[in-house]
């Protein structure tokens, strides 16, 4: 049996997401696979713990957290459940609808881009670091607090006076999230790559921005490099949330992509059996 190269994509696909999640294999809509690696003698995770009956949204902030920067945002607000994406050129198109899941999705953020300070600076000095450090802690502070606008006030001094911290941009890219405004939080989080290629809560934030304006084959990618550069269960969980969506579409595209494929050809030889003529 031969397989064809968006089947195999698909199958990578789906074996990197189980790489990521392991645990996944216990999912009910995945007996099937579960049963066949089981039939060879196959090691099987063991499965998820069942969550605690405490949501991530009732527990209180605490103080020695506040330097983490895995803080869970708060919940965004939506205005749209399902859609349904359409390829305009193709008169097949009703073949190729995918239903895509945008709940969390939120409006775009429109306003005027934050200060970014000067990412050429050739040196910066010791007084700076110092003060911008300071900054950066009490920004730390004041989120944990919830005061999020004198937090963004902050961190803001804190580029200013070291443009060249990717983990503050990313520690305000985060700050961002939380007052669901993806636009900014993805201008912090691509100034923290170009710093720092490396930097996994920058990924691992401009994927949850991506998620937020649901651009989720972008969503899927960053969160994937975070969890490469860095482990981290919220980026983790936040993949699992993306992949389906981001794997719709790129399946979708592939469709599209064959189909014009296929017309070309067509085209192609209706051109030579006419010349012939």
């Amino acid at each position: 049996m031969k397989f064809k190269a968006d089947q195999l994509a698909l199958l990578k696909d789906f074996v990197n997401i189980m790489k990521l999640s392991p645990a996944e294999i216990h999912n009910p809509n995945l007996k099937f696979f579960k049963d066949w690696i089981e039939s060879f003698g196959g090691n099987l995770p063991p499965p998820p713990e069942e969550p605690s009956s405490e949501t991530e949204d009732e527990k209180e902030p605490k103080v020695e957290d506040m330097e983490e920067e895995n803080e869970e945002p708060k919940k965004e607000t939506t205005t749209s459940t399902k859609s349904t994406e359409k390829d305009p050129e193709s008169d097949e198109s009703a073949e190729s609808d995918i239903e895509i899941d945008n709940e969390g999705v939120v409006e775009p953020d429109t306003d005027e881009p934050q200060p970014m300070g000067d990412i050429n600076v050739e040196e910066v000095s010791e007084d700076d670091m110092t003060e911008a450090s300071e900054k950066r802690s009490a920004g730390v502070m004041a989120m944990s607090e919830g005061e999020l606008d004198k937090a963004i006030t902050l961190l803001t001094e804190a580029v200013l006076k070291n443009p060249r911290s990717a983990p503050t941009y990313a520690k305000r890219a985060s700050c961002y999230i939380r007052m669901s405004k993806p636009n900014a939080a993805i201008r912090d989080c691509n100034r923290a790559v170009e710093l720092n290629p490396d930097s996994a809560h920058s990924y691992k934030w401009r994927g949850r921005a991506y998620m937020l304006l649901g651009e989720w084959e972008k969503a899927k990618s960053d969160l994937a490099t975070a969890c490469k550069i860095d482990w981290d269960d919220q980026a983790n969980e936040w993949l699992k949330a993306a992949a389906p969506n981001a794997l719709k579409i790129e399946a979708h595209k592939r469709k599209q992509e064959r189909k014009r494929e296929e017309k070309e050809i067509k085209e192609r030889r209706k051109r030579v059996e006419a010349a012939k003529k």
